[in-house]
C-alpha cells in the first residue's frame, strides 16, 4: 500500500507542478466570478443565493469536465509522447499499479476542482445575494425536496458521476494513442459529440437507443419531481456496465502495450 500511495503522490506532483493546472483553476474562478456578477445584475428578488449557485454550477461543471478531460487524456498518452513511460516501467511497480495510480490521481483532481467550484460559488453568491441557510426562490422550491443542502449534495453527486464517466472514456483514449494532443482532441470531440448525438437520437422511437451510454449521462434530470421514462437506477445501471467495459479495455490495452518503440 505504501508503494502505491507513493505512486499516487508522484502522479499528483506531475499534475500540480504544471502551470497548466493552475491556469485552468484561475480560468474557472474568473469565469464563475463574471457569471455571478452577471446574475447579480438580474432582479435579485427573482433569484436567491442558491438559485444563482445552481445556475452557475451547471456552467462550472462543464468547464471542470473539459479541464479534467484534458488532464485525463494526456495522462498516459503524454508519457508516451515524452518518452517518460520507460522511466516508469523500469521501476519495481506493476503496470496495473501504475495505471491505477494515474486513474486515482485523476479522480482526486476532479474532486479538487469540484470542491473548489462549490466553495467559490458559495462565497461569491453569498456576497452578491446574501447568505441564506436554506431559502430558495419559488422556481427552485418546486425541485427541492428536503433541505437545500441535501439537494446540493445530490446535485453535485450526480454531476460528479457524469464527470467520472466522461473522464474514464478520455482515460481509455489516452491508453490507445501515443500522442497526447490527439488523445485530448478526440476526447473533447467525443464529449461534445455525445451531447449532439443524444439530442438527435432522443427523437428516435427505438428501445435500443436507451442502452447507449450518452443517452443516460444527464443524471440531473432525476432531481426534480416530474415523472421520467426511466429511473435513476436504470441510468446508473447502463452507465455502470459501460464503465466496467471501458475500465477492462483500458487495463488490457495498457498491460499489452509495447513501450519499446
Amino acid at each position: 500500500m505504501g508503494n502505491f500511495m507513493d505512486l499516487v503522490r508522484n502522479e499528483n506532483m506531475k499534475i500540480y507542478s504544471r502551470m497548466r493546472t493552475w491556469i485552468m483553476l484561475a480560468i474557472l474562478l474568473v469565469l464563475m466570478l463574471l457569471f455571478s456578477i452577471i446574475l447579480s445584475n438580474v432582479d435579485q428578488e427573482m433569484l436567491s443565493m442558491w438559485d444563482a449557485l445552481f445556475s452557475a454550477s451547471v456552467l462550472g461543471f462543464m468547464i471542470v469536465t473539459i479541464f479534467t478531460v484534458v488532464v485525463s487524456a494526456d495522462s498516459v498518452a503524454g508519457e508516451f509522447s515524452t518518452g517518460t513511460i520507460k522511466l516508469l516501467m523500469i521501476r519495481p511497480w506493476s503496470r496495473s499499479k501504475i495505471l491505477l495510480s494515474k486513474y486515482v490521481s485523476l479522480v482526486q483532481f476532479a474532486l479538487f476542482f469540484m470542491i473548489v467550484l462549490f466553495v467559490w460559488l458559495y462565497i461569491l453568491d453569498g456576497i452578491f445575494f446574501g447568505f441564506s441557510a436554506g431559502s430558495t426562490s419559488e422556481a427552485l422550491t418546486g425541485a427541492v425536496s428536503g433541505s437545500v443542502w441535501g439537494y446540493a449534495f445530490k446535485f453535485y453527486g450526480l454531476e460528479f458521476l457524469g464527470l467520472l464517466f466522461t473522464v474514464t472514456i478520455s482515460f481509455l483514449l489516452s491508453t490507445v494513442f501515443r500522442s497526447g494532443g490527439l488523445a485530448i482532441g478526440l476526447s473533447i470531440f467525443m464529449m461534445f459529440a455525445s451531447g449532439v448525438m443524444s439530442g438527435i437520437l432522443s427523437i428516435v422511437d427505438q428501445g435500443w437507443v436507451d442502452y447507449l451510454w450518452f443517452m443516460q449521462t444527464d443524471l440531473l434530470q432525476y432531481l426534480n419531481t416530474n415523472e421520467h421514462e426511466h429511473t435513476l437506477g436504470f441510468s446508473l445501471g447502463v452507465l455502470g456496465i459501460y464503465y466496467i467495459v471501458f475500465i477492462v479495455i483500458t487495463w488490457v490495452l495498457f498491460n499489452k502495450r509495447d513501450i519499446a518503440t
